[in-house]
């Protein structure tokens, strides 16, 4: 069996996956599997796979377009390695991101996951992340709860924790890897690999985080289910509260000035709840959440 399994998840990106895939078969550390998931692509995405690459280790699967959620889980089930990875259709890695996040682990058995600092281009040009995107090592969960630190593409994991996760949330149409590193760094510390091994392209048609308005509406919904976790320590739970009534804030005032009236309601009340079962000071949810 493979040591690692990478999943590559894609829909209508054949000149951009080409990339990715071929970023992965030349890695310096040869023992992985590479699955790539077409979520019903229609730009004959797969046919163009197989004319490019011959490589055995490179699997494609086919399924009905259901979310890059439900693609990563899809190729993550299908994989066989001890370890997985996984890098959206429009990033690249760096030849040696698979030897050193390793070799990083090796180092540091107590960590089931590792991930790494990024090389950004955005629009057309090479640009630097601000100092909220400053990513951490250890037990990080504070620093996650802002915004996304961990970009899919640059994790590596073990699968036994993936499975116990339960995966991608496949009901979120965004922000489900802001859903899953929280409930990851709630429970584990995560090692930082401080080298630059993922090509992060941002600002191109199709992400995203430019199909959705209001990315903080889906952090709010992850937020919530982290805090009914009983699971979860309610000084941590507490934490994601907090961010949770900012968050709200945030979302309920942007559907008001957008004449988004229902919209406003809703988040407007999941500020107060958590406001109010902060202020019980306890682990218990008052209500129901939203």
């Amino acid at each position: 069996m493979p040591l690692v399994s990478v999943v590559i998840p894609t829909f209508d990106r054949r000149a951009l996956v080409c990339e990715a895939v071929a970023s992965v078969l030349a890695q310096t550390f040869a023992d992985f599997e590479l699955i790539v998931v077409d979520d019903g692509s229609l730009d004959e995405t797969v046919g163009e796979l197989a004319r490019r690459f011959a490589d055995p280790r490179l699997r494609i699967v086919s399924q009905e377009n259901a979310g890059a959620s439900a693609a990563r889980n899809r190729g993550a089930a299908a994989g066989h390695g001890e370890w997985l990875a996984f890098l959206d259709s429009d990033d690249t890695w760096l030849p040696p991101k698979l030897e050193h996040q390793l070799r990083a682990l090796a180092d540091h058995p107590e960590t089931p996951a590792c991930y790494t600092e990024e090389i950004w281009y955005r629009d057309g040009r090479w640009a630097n992340p601000r100092d909220v995107h400053a990513k951490h090592s250890g037990w990080i969960f504070p620093n996650c709860l802002p915004l996304c630190i961990i970009s899919p593409s640059s994790i590596l994991m073990r699968r036994g924790l993936f499975e116990s996760l339960g995966g991608f949330d496949e009901t979120l149409p965004a922000c489900e890897d802001y859903d899953l590193w929280l409930r990851l760094s709630a429970r584990h510390p995560i090692l930082l690999v401080e080298e630059r091994l993922v090509v992060k392209r941002n600002g191109h048609p199709g992400q995203l985080s430019r199909a959705h308005w209001g990315l903080d509406r889906f952090r709010v919904r992850a937020l919530w289910k982290l805090a009914r976790d009983p699971e979860i320590p309610w000084e941590l739970r507490r934490q994601a509260l907090e961010t949770a009534v900012r968050k709200s804030g945030v979302v309920a005032a942007g559907a008001l000035k957008r004449g988004h009236l229902a919209r406003h309601e809703v988040f407007d009340v999941s500020r107060k709840e958590a406001l109010r079962w902060l202020e019980s000071g306890t682990g218990e949810p008052l209500i129901p959440g939203t």
